[in-house]
């Protein structure tokens, strides 16, 4: 079943253009959990060299929202939510880890812990927390 929503998963992401455009990809996609990648370049580094908060923004709110759906069905939307940058992101690699906290019928609330990957570590650089909602109005 894992496998399935992980095929579903990156055939939503590759209907994205700005995903696409980011070469964003789900790595992992299950049950109440979402894991998100993207490779890092000097395209989406701001002045100081660091990842623009924008991308790490992206990251965290698509993962929610792939967590989310998991849960509520796969028309889902980000009513809302919020971003904490921790650390400058600098690497080859973000990952966002996103996972349901709760849910009822028509939403949920979903946290993301975004890192920065190098050759030998793993840095939380952005914490998020948001509420996805389900366009269905069959619930």
């Amino acid at each position: 079943m894992s496998d399935d929503l992980t095929a579903i998963g990156q055939q939503i992401l590759a209907s994205q253009p700005f995903s696409q455009l980011l070469k964003a990809q789900i790595s992992e996609f299950r049950q109440g959990y979402a894991e998100l990648r993207l490779n890092i370049s000097p395209e989406l580094t701001q002045q100081f060299g660091f990842v623009h908060g924008g991308v790490l923004s992206y990251a965290a709110d698509n993962a929610i929202t792939f967590a989310g759906g998991s849960v509520l069905g796969l028309e889902v939307v980000t009513a809302e939510y919020k971003i904490n940058y921790v650390k400058p992101a600098q690497g080859q690699e973000l990952i966002a880890r996103a996972s349901v906290l709760s849910s009822g019928s028509r939403q949920a609330v979903c946290q993301c812990l975004v890192y920065c990957r190098d050759e030998q570590n793993e840095t939380l650089v952005a914490v998020a927390q948001g509420t996805i909602m389900t366009l269905s109005s069959k619930r």
